[in-house]
């Protein structure tokens, strides 16, 4: 894989400080700097910065993908395999509440991979997964 640099992503949340909460504490995000309208993380090597709308309502549409209704839009990160099933067992003991619990795709084929869904408390989709072989990120 080559040397990636990292995202910037900035969304909209209804409420700072349910956010900062979820972000914080639920998923161990590290704080960066902060108002008393944003806060930016640091989401695995990669800045994310939530802003307050209170007028936002997170809007819920899906597709179908392997039988499974997948929000879209949605975000996140690839993990390596190991962290990500760390990570999946840390936000079950959080409570996270899954759209699509953690589970495995095309076993034993190339791209092998598992994958897991859930909304912050605004209704951003996020999205998490982990390849067993990450060379096959983009493998068809």
């Amino acid at each position: 894989m080559q040397n990636i640099s990292p995202f910037h992503l900035a969304i909209p949340v209804h409420d700072l400080s349910i956010a900062r909460d979820f972000y914080e504490n639920k998923l161990g995000l590290r704080t960066g700097r902060t108002s008393d309208q944003w806060a930016d993380y640091d989401f695995f090597g990669h800045q994310l910065v939530v802003h307050e709308d209170t007028e936002f309502k997170g809007h819920k549409h899906f597709n179908e993908v392997d039988g499974k209704s997948v929000p879209i839009p949605h975000f996140g990160i690839v993990l390596p395999w190991d962290d990500f099933q760390n990570f999946s067992k840390h936000l079950t003991s959080k409570n996270v509440s899954f759209e699509i619990a953690p589970y495995l795709r095309f076993e034993g084929r190339a791209g092998e991979q598992m994958t897991l869904f859930f909304f912050d408390p605004s209704g951003n989709a996020l999205e998490f997964k982990c390849f067993r072989n990450m060379d096959q990120l983009f493998a068809t």
